[in-house]
């Protein structure tokens, strides 16, 4: 999908659905490059903060839903 098509359907989002994409794709960034043993913390924290970003997504189009497979550079 060009960017543009996308920026326009995201356009289209409640303010709160736009929020929670933008804080799953943050937590998501986070997430994955929190790598060892020290981070075990900040995971959790982060973990949180996706699910309830994800909990609004759902509730809009389970299709936005931040899975595992989509987090970067994290391969589970």
């Amino acid at each position: 999908m060009p960017d543009a098509v996308a920026l326009l359907a995201g356009r289209l989002l409640p303010a709160r659905v736009r929020a929670a994409v933008a804080e799953a794709a943050e937590a998501a960034r986070l997430y994955a490059a929190c790598r060892g043993p020290q981070y075990t913390e900040a995971r959790q924290l982060l973990e949180g903060r996706l699910r309830a970003a994800n909990k609004v997504l759902a509730a809009h189009n389970p299709g936005l839903i931040v899975r595992w497979r989509n987090l970067p550079d994290l391969h589970r």
